[in-house]
This record gives structure tokens, sequence and C-alpha cells, in this order.
């Protein structure tokens, strides 16, 4: 079975050296390493937004460099722990990313449906300019979520929430997957977590 993400010899900024990497569809890994390790970029590779100096990212057994970016990184989406939102109501924000999709907006129970999985129980007519950070986060994971993407990123998902939050968060991110066989990529920098939570875990060394 050919990997759905895979990636070989990734050298970044004569820095950072990456092991080869093979991720089957429809697994949970998460991705650790000391700050500096190049967590973030891995992942900013696999969706075109870095170039790696050397080595090469396969999607699907393709490189990437010959796919279109833009469609991959609908298929490979990434959820930055810095996310843009826009001022209006949560129900504005899903209108507003799938029509720039060219896609018709959601029903009310479609989105309540994926904010329950994010853990955030707010009514539509919420205003994301009030939220904190955490918050608006996962208004945008949900959004991201809702588009049923082959392969979700997440960088630090969890860094914002109480324990109880994080891992009510993280078994619905996992049920979901499971159920819709989307592959998640998540970066973690609590063992427990990603010991209780991913298949496999990707522990990034960092340096050259």
């Amino acid at each position: 079975m050919t990997a759905i993400l895979a990636s070989d010899k990734l050298k970044f900024k004569e820095i950072l050296n990456f092991p080869p990497v093979a991720i089957d569809r429809g697994e949970v890994i998460f991705i650790t390493g000391r700050s500096g390790s190049g967590k973030s970029t891995l992942l900013k590779m696999f969706n075109g937004i870095y170039t790696p100096d050397e080595g090469a990212v396969y999607y699907n057994g393709i490189d990437i460099s010959e796919l279109d970016t833009l469609a991959l990184r609908k298929e490979v989406l990434l959820v930055a722990q810095g996310v843009f939102l826009f001022s209006g109501t949560i129900q504005d924000n899903f209108a507003a990313f799938y029509d720039y999709r060219e896609l018709p907006p959601p029903q009310a129970e479609m989105i309540e449906r994926f904010l329950q999985l994010c853990c955030m129980n707010f009514p539509l007519a919420a205003r994301c300019n009030t939220m904190s950070g955490g918050e608006r986060q996962r208004i945008y994971l949900a959004i991201c979520l809702s588009f049923c993407p082959q392969v979700l990123m997440l960088d630090e998902p969890t860094s914002a929430l109480d324990a109880a939050t994080a891992n009510r968060l993280l078994q619905n991110l996992r049920d979901f997957a499971k159920d819709a066989a989307v592959t998640l990529l998540i970066i973690s920098h609590d063992p427990s977590l990603a010991e209780k939570y991913g298949d496999r875990v990707i522990a990034l060394e960092g340096g050259a």
C-alpha cells in the first residue's frame, strides 16, 4: 500500500535534517521533539508552504513539486497556531471559507456538529473577534475539519486548553478521523497525550 504521505532525506536551511517518514492513510501520528527540532517546519514542507533544500515529499506516491500547490493544500490541510478568522460571527466565518472554495454555505446543523467535535458549544451568532486565541483556533479547526481533508495537520492544538478539554478534543478528533479515514498529524509537547491518542509517534531530534 502506498503511503499517503512520505518524505526522503529532507533538509531545510542547512540546519534541519529529517528522518525518512512514511504515513499510511487513516493513521493518527503525533510529532514530538524539543523546540527548534523542526516540527512545524516539517508540516509546512508536507503541504508545500516551505520547499526543502534537499530531498522530496510524496503525496500518494507523487512528488508534491509536480502537483498544484493550492489543490494540495486543500487535501493536506494545516491548522497552525496562529489562525486567521474574519471579524464576523462563527456562521459568517464558515460561510466565508466555504465561499473561498466556491462551495455553498453549510447548514447550521452541520456547523454545530463540527463545533461540538472541537469542544466549542458556542451559538453560531457569537462573534469571533471577542474570543480568546484558543477559542479562535478551535473555530478554525472546526471549519477545517468540516472540509474532511485527506490529511489534517495540527500544530499544538491543545496548548491553550486545560487537561480535560484537551483529552476530550483529541478523543473526538481521533474518533472522527477513524470514521472518516482522515489522516491526522499532530504536533504535541505532551508525551502522555501522544501515547494515549496516537497510533505512532515521530520523534524529531533536530539539528544538522
